[in-house]
C-alpha cells in the first residue's frame, strides 16, 4: 500500500485555499490536495501541449474526474479580439490554490496562442462565427 502524497501547505496568509479546513472535514472532497507542485508542473506542460479543442476538453474532464477541478471555458462577455477574451472560470472548490487558479488559465492561453484553431473552434461552438 502506497501513501498518498498531498500538496504542501502554502505559507500562512498567502493563499485562500482553505487547505486546513479541507483536511479537518472528512466529508469534503480532498482530491485537489493530490495535485502536488510536481504534478501541477506536469499538468501545465500537458495543457500547453494541447493541439485540438477535443484534447483540451478531455483534459478538462480528467481534471474534474481526478482532482475535482471544474473549469468552464468559453467566450468572454466582451468582444473577442485576443486570446484574453476567452473566459475561464473555476467552480468554487476548497483546496484549490490561488497560484493554481492562475496557472491553469495561463497555460491554456499559451496553448491557444500557439494553436489559434482551438479558439476558432471554441468560438464556432458558441455560434459566434456563424456568419463569418
Amino acid at each position: 500500500m502506497t501513501a498518498i502524497t498531498l500538496r504542501q501547505a502554502c505559507p500562512p496568509g498567502t493563499c485562500d485555499c482553505d487547505r486546513e479546513q479541507l483536511l479537518d472535514d472528512p466529508s469534503t472532497d480532498a482530491r485537489i490536495l493530490r495535485l502536488t507542485l510536481h504534478e501541477e508542473r506536469r499538468l501545465m506542460e500537458r495543457l500547453e501541449q494541447v493541439t485540438t479543442l477535443q484534447q483540451l476538453e478531455h483534459l478538462q474532464q480528467r481534471m474534474q474526474e481526478q482532482l475535482g477541478i471544474r473549469l468552464q471555458i468559453g467566450p468572454g462577455v466582451e468582444e473577442i479580439r485576443v486570446v484574453r477574451g476567452i473566459g475561464m472560470a473555476f467552480s468554487p472548490q476548497p483546496g484549490l490554490c490561488r497560484k493554481t487558479r492562475k496557472a491553469i488559465p495561463a497555460a491554456i492561453r499559451r496553448c491557444i496562442k500557439q494553436h489559434p484553431e482551438i479558439a476558432y473552434e471554441l468560438l464556432n461552438r458558441h455560434d459566434l462565427l456563424r456568419d463569418a
